[in-house]
């Protein structure tokens, strides 16, 4: 018995020394850093050497610790190269919960593809990136690479701490660089982090942080990007496809970057040209114009997605374009600008951080920033926006990719800083016009008229193109509120001239109306009853954010059953406050008709920590009153 407790004793023993060794034993990792996490970062260095102005190595070190399946995003192990940046070095070496190495990956063993599918234009863009399969949880990568680049326009952003539920044991950053290229850097939200500033000369940066917490991703939290510490950087006289170029003011970077870049990138041949004027004919309004070329490349080109960083910022050739078909953002729209100038009207392209999530081109961090290209087609003091990589859009439409935040327009005479269009909180509009029946067994059936405007034609415009299933699904999902529901016949009117989408639907459900004796009770509210939940969150910690406001309006008839009358009916209710205003209202039109109203009015914002409870408490008050219920009694 003592020989074999000795065994286990000196088998552990041995395990632990080896894994002193290099410590990647997740048995090292401070229970203050697991809590929250999905993966510990256990050392996160980037060295980055700029050498001149036409010459950047950066070497990048990961050690992650990954406890969990949701913990294999934050391994990020890859490396893109093309034409202007090669990979020196990459390999990965995975260790198991004690420490102990289980595999080792080489270049050769890691997937090599292109970044770029369906585009032959693009084959020298690739990428090579780990794809691993764990065998059990917790494990630790550690993840090497160098590249090399002639670009030097693009120094990487870096963050402190990269993701939501992911700890950070140690981080370091430390760049070098020639004291006559102009280096700058921005630094954000520092405060509350412990990040330590290692050198900051003419020629060297460095910083190092340590025992970072994971955050946990509360509800309406903004995006890790708004919250997190990070460094802007970036130089003043960089290299960028083949051109030396300087980036002091934006409107000699703006200058800089067409007259060296997209100079020479629109010329058509002469055919299409011949196409393009007979097209538009004799038209001579300039947005009538862009309308019908708009429409021309909707229906010709189609997108090629083409992933950040590839590709670079010079776009393809207009005559590619409009040979081959398709093209990236940049390409289709530098390929409609050159169609536009065919007919006489001017645009500009418009570089921006193209998501959801509105973020804006730093203003006063001059630099090559943003992810996205779009037109600018001025119309009086405004512009028109093109969104040239959408075959759906209407014409100047922007949703919710590309609305209301800081983009740079390039102009022959230079850059400019210009917000997109705002969509009014108010004109974000639902609004719901129909009839339902409720008969004596309480089965109910009802017809629907949506008309959605703003950033709600967004949402509600991609319906159009589903598949049958996945419409089903999606109406289910809608009004899942109705148990046993059935859907009728839906039908879509698309109005792009008004940018107004259209839903008509007809459905059924049996058992609506819940009957009990001689009474039936059922919710007045069926069509549009907020059903969602705003966790209570003890102590948050983050700000919450109202990304778009919006109004709903609702105007329903209802027809009651024969033989019964009202013996309750839910009050008129009025709520107004900092995050909007909600109303009701019920009307009685005879024994058997009823009219019900509703209204609700969202206010976009950014609320402190402290408002969280008071707009979870507003949503409650809502939920309940679309909760309301009528109480009928048979006579």
């Amino acid at each position: 018995m003592k020989s074999t407790c000795f065994r286990l004793f000196f088998i552990l023993f041995s395990l632990i020394s080896s894994a002193q060794k290099n410590n990647y034993s997740t048995l090292f990792i401070p229970d203050s850093l697991k809590q929250n996490a999905n993966a510990v970062l256990r050392l996160d260095q980037m060295d980055i050497v700029i050498a001149s102005q036409r010459s950047m190595n950066i070497k990048t070190q990961r050690v992650v610790s990954v406890l969990n399946e949701k913990g294999l995003n934050d391994i990020d192990a890859y490396a893109h190269y093309d034409k202007t940046t090669s990979i020196k070095s990459i390999e990965a070496i995975v260790y198991d919960a004690l420490g102990n190495e289980i595999k080792k990956i080489k270049r050769k063993d890691f997937r090599d593809q292109s970044a770029v599918s369906g585009s032959t234009l693009f084959s020298d863009n690739r990428v090579l990136y780990l794809d691993y399969t764990p065998i059990s949880y917790p494990f630790t990568i550690v993840y090497t690479c160098e590249t090399e680049t002639s670009n030097t326009a693009f120094i990487p952003q870096w963050y402190f701490l990269g993701a939501y539920n992911l700890s950070v044991e140690k981080c370091a950053l430390n760049v070098t660089f020639p004291k006559e290229l102009g280096f700058k850097k921005k630094e954000f939200r520092f405060d509350g982090f412990n990040i330590k500033k290692t050198t900051d000369t003419d020629t060297n940066l460095g910083y190092i942080a340590t025992n970072i917490t994971a955050q946990k991703q509360e509800d309406l939290s903004p995006s890790y990007g708004e919250l997190f510490p990070k460094v802007m950087m970036g130089l003043e006289n960089f290299h960028l496809e083949g051109v030396d170029g300087k980036a002091t003011t934006w409107e000699a970077f703006g200058k800089w970057y067409g007259e060296k870049i997209l100079n020479g990138t629109t010329v058509l041949p002469d055919e299409t040209k011949v196409k393009i004027k007979a097209l538009v004919g004799d038209e001579k309004d300039p947005v009538k114009k862009a309308k019908i070329i708009y429409d021309y490349v909707q229906k010709k080109s189609r997108y090629v997605n083409i992933a950040v960083g590839i590709g670079g910022w010079k776009p393809m050739f207009a005559s590619d374009v409009d040979r081959l078909g398709y093209g990236d953002c940049k390409a289709l729209s530098n390929y409609t600008k050159a169609l536009l100038e065919v007919v006489g009207v001017p645009s500009y392209n418009t570089i921006l951080y193209g998501d959801r999530y509105k973020l804006d081109i730093q203003s006063d961090f001059v630099s090559m920033q943003g992810n996205h290209m779009i037109l600018a087609v001025p119309n009086g003091n405004n512009y028109i926006w093109l969104e040239c990589t959408s075959q759906d859009d209407p014409f100047g439409y922007q949703g919710v990719f590309t609305d209301d935040r800081d983009v740079l327009v390039v102009k022959p005479e230079g850059g400019e800083i210009v917000r997109t269009k705002i969509y009014d909180d108010k004109g974000n509009i639902q609004d719901g016009k129909g009839t339902y029946t409720i008969d004596e067994n309480g089965n109910f059936s009802g017809v629907l008229k949506i008309a959605s405007q703003g950033s709600q034609y967004a949402s509600k415009s991609r319906v159009e193109t589903m598949q049958p299933n996945e419409k089903e699904e999606h109406y289910k999902e809608y009004w899942d509120n109705i148990n046993n529901l059935k859907l009728g016949r839906i039908t879509f009117t698309n109005d792009k001239e008004n940018v107004r989408f259209i839903e008509d639907a007809q459905m059924n459900a049996s058992n609506y109306g819940t009957l009990s004796g001689t009474k039936m009770m059922f919710v007045v509210d069926a069509f549009n009853q907020y059903t969602g939940n705003i966790k209570r969150i003890r102590n948050r910690k983050n700000p919450f954010q109202i990304q778009r406001g919006y109004l709903d309006t609702d105007e329903i008839e209802i027809n009651l059953p024969a033989g019964f009358s009202i013996e309750f009916l839910p009050s008129n209710f009025e709520l107004k406050g900092k995050f909007g205003e909600y109303k009701t209202e019920i009307i009685k039109k005879d024994n058997n008709k009823l009219i019900y109203k509703r209204s609700m009015f969202v206010n976009k914002g950014k609320y402190s920590s402290k408002e969280y409870d008071e707009y979870r408490l507003f949503i409650e008050q809502v939920s309940r009153n679309d909760n309301a219920k009528i109480i009928l009694n048979k006579n």
